[in-house]
């Protein structure tokens, strides 16, 4: 028998993890936000789930304890933490997917959920409305690269109130962008990119979303599949 806990965004044991991985670098990519800072943030009230984050600044300017006077701290830092989650009020929709920490959801997975369903709310929506053999569920299982056990962890993930409050409450304060559209028909269309090491012009991340738009496949490792190797 294997036991896991449901509560998802909202269980004490699993939250400062969550946090974590929705600040890390393939999710908001929060800057200044790191690991120890967040368990610090968590342990001293600061910030006990994603939405919390974006009302930080605003929460600061009314406490009378301030984030500048925190040892280690002062204004110049504070402003610089302050900017970076600022720049991120603004997302592409699959790291929004992805930051949420859906079991089995990755990167790619959640690409592919973002260009399937195209906006956040549309997502949601569908998510909690996809019981089994519902119109919902059947449009999910459809999906290229989206098999049965995924699509149970989605719907799980959707089917606790707790995790719709959370996201409810997060795109008050951060709008999903939908990704740019794929080229029908471009030199690498449909082939299989891996990119590796160090690029001259531009991080991996920005060579990755640009092949995506090409219409290429991209993954993380050579195999047989693999077209062009950069």
């Amino acid at each position: 028998v294997v036991r896991r806990c449901t509560g998802g965004l909202i269980c004490p044991a699993q939250r400062v993890e969550r946090l974590k991985h929705f600040a890390s670098r393939n999710a908001f990519d929060i800057e200044g936000l790191g690991d120890k800072i967040i368990e610090e943030f968590y342990h001293d009230g600061l910030i006990q789930s994603p939405s919390d984050i974006f009302t930080l600044a605003a929460r600061n300017e009314r406490s009378l304890k301030k984030l500048k006077d925190r040892e280690g701290w002062g204004e110049a830092s504070v402003k610089k933490l302050f900017d970076a989650i600022d720049q991120r009020r603004s997302i592409a929709l699959d790291r929004f997917i992805f930051a949420l920490g859906i079991r089995h959801v990755g990167e790619t997975t959640a690409r592919v959920l973002a260009r399937a369903y195209g906006s956040a709310e549309y997502f949601r929506d569908q998510m909690i409305a996809a019981l089994p053999e519902s119109e919902a569920w059947n449009e999910l299982n459809a999906i290229d690269g989206i098999g049965a056990v995924v699509a149970e962890a989605i719907t799980q993930f959707f089917g606790e109130g707790h995790n719709i409050e959370v996201v409810n409450e997060l795109l008050k304060h951060v709008t999903p962008m939908p990704l740019a559209a794929v080229a029908a028909s471009s030199p690498v269309s449909g082939k299989t990119v891996v990119f590796t090491g160090a690029l001259e012009k531009m991080t991996r991340e920005e060579a990755k979303s640009m092949a995506e738009r090409l219409g290429a496949k991209v993954a993380g490792s050579v195999s047989k599949k693999t077209d062009l190797l950069v």
